[in-house]
């Protein structure tokens, strides 16, 4: 490496980020990134020479760390980017929204702070684009076959943009009238902003990809015809269907889907048509139920239409603040998680039922009613029970409510009943590799694994976009991961 002796001279630092009480006065990202200057090369002078890079297993779609952090050092930023870009198709949106497995698997992190491997990733992308490093992947030729995405997710757009690099010609289809899925509709912009993904999405429109919106298959456009129009169909429509509440009260208003509430808000923020009834949270008292990212997304969204309290209540224990034994070292740890919107202002809570809303006789939620629960150790081949605890029921207040439990599958209707898609026992897309039960039909990504992360949507993208070139010209050259890229600091 560059500085074989950097991680011992230098500490684990970030970008400042914007006070709380500024940011949440707009929806724009506040990472004060362009500030930290050189402290940038210091960063990735800590990368060791640590001879077996696990960060590499760690990466679901195999970056080339190492490498990549010692072009950094030496300010050797377009073969950085080179680097980067090899294995990554969106750094962008993962130096923004990845939780960083490859600093769960960094080496260093065995003993010290890990690596700042997203933040360097982002760098090195805001340092491409604006020295004119990212251009578009066209191809030399092209092959004459065409292939549809259905879906314009991180795993769509990965696969179109590799299969277009590989000369096809690709059509990507998407219902809604911007490109981007949930990373536009689902992620809230003082994450991932529209303008980060408009150019990208631009770069590939340069490279031959072409974009249809408004195009909802399956609903608009029956998907047969697809299949007739096109010599492959690949389905990338994510895990769609949200994990409903079944409890009393639960058809109250002011009950909401989380997606719903952060879909509108970026649209809201982005002067794009509303489509449904406005979900506001202004001067409320909100209660989000769920504790993962989502959940965090609605608090930070509800901060910033001024909420009058914000709760988060979780089902599960609290996580440990440490790696726990159960989790060593290189797994990904499921330890205590405060984000950036829960600095903002919110009040926690684990271990809790929610048992049933409260309405008035207007139909309108104006209570929640929880109580504590105590988990019991699971027995050997059963799944862990818990018991409420006793005299802890109590109705907290509540004028809204949004359900951030994740997603059970894909919609079994329109586009997966037309093309009669086989589906698992989870209600997923069946397949064998990325094939589905119908030939020259391809799944990949949320539709085939059930919900995941961006970066594994990606990686989703590119190993399918192989198994999709095989199928069309009987070899691939496409690379998914970097195992076979001769690439060296």
């Amino acid at each position: 490496m560059g500085k074989p002796t950097g991680f011992l001279e230098h500490g684990r630092e970030l970008p400042k980020k914007l006070d709380p009480s500024v940011r949440i006065e707009n929806n724009k990202e506040f990472v004060l990134n362009e500030e930290f200057g050189e402290k940038i090369n210091t960063q990735a002078s800590r990368c060791m020479d640590c001879g077996v890079p696990f960060c590499h297993n760690g990466c679901p779609i195999g970056n080339i760390i190492p490498e990549f952090n010692d072009a950094v050092y030496r300010d050797s930023w377009e073969e950085a980017w080179n680097i980067l870009s090899s294995t990554n198709n969106f750094p962008e949106f993962t130096g923004r929204v990845c939780p960083a497995p490859c600093e769960s698997a960094c080496v260093l992190g065995i003993n010290q702070d890990p690596i700042t491997i997203c933040n360097i990733e982002k760098t090195i992308v805001e340092t491409a684009y604006r020295e004119g490093y990212a251009k578009p992947k066209t191809p030399r030729s092209r092959t004459g076959k065409t292939v549809a995405v259905i879906g314009s997710g991180p795993a769509g757009l990965a696969a179109a943009e590799q299969l277009n690099s590989a000369g096809h010609s690709v059509t990507v289809f998407e219902r809604d009238e911007k490109v981007g899925g949930l990373l536009r509709f689902g992620i809230p912009d003082f994450k991932l902003g529209m303008d980060v993904i408009d150019r990208k999405i631009n770069l590939m429109a340069e490279a031959g990809v072409e974009f249809k919106v408004n195009q909802h298959i399956g609903v608009d456009v029956n998907a047969q015809q697809l299949r007739q129009e096109f010599d492959v169909v690949l389905l990338t429509g994510g895990s769609t269907v949200p994990r409903d509440l079944p409890i009393p009260g639960r058809e109250l208003k002011g009950v909401h889907f989380a997606m719903d509430f952060l879909g509108q808000n970026n649209r809201r923020a982005n002067d794009l048509e509303l489509k449904t009834e406005e979900i506001h949270a202004k001067d409320k008292h909100i209660v989000v139920i769920g504790g993962g990212d989502t959940g965090s997304d609605c608090v930070g969204t509800s901060n910033r239409h001024k909420a009058a309290s914000i709760t988060q209540v979780e089902i599960m224990p609290v996580p440990p603040e440490k790696r726990p034994a159960n989790m060593p070292w290189p797994q990904y740890p499921m330890i205590m998680k405060t984000t950036t919107s829960h600095e903002e202002g919110c009040e926690r809570h684990w271990n809790i039922l929610t048992k049933e809303f409260i309405g008035n006789e207007q139909g309108q939620v104006t209570g929640l009613r929880i109580a504590d629960i105590v988990w019991q150790d699971a027995k050997p081949g059963e799944r862990p029970a818990f018991e409420e605890v006793a005299n802890s029921e109590r109705v907290i207040p509540c004028d809204m409510a949004f359900l951030a439990m994740g997603f059970l599958h894909p919609e079994p209707s329109g586009v997966l009943a037309q093309l009669d898609i086989k589906l698992d026992d989870r209600g997923n897309v069946a397949s064998e590799g990325f094939a589905t039960n119908q030939k020259g039909v391809f799944a990949a990504g949320d539709m085939r694994t059930g919900q995941s992360l961006v970066v594994r949507c990606i990686n989703e993208g590119r190993e399918c976009a192989i198994a999709i070139d095989d199928f069309l010209m009987g070899n691939s050259n496409l690379e998914a991961k970097a195992d076979s890229l001769m690439l060296s600091a």
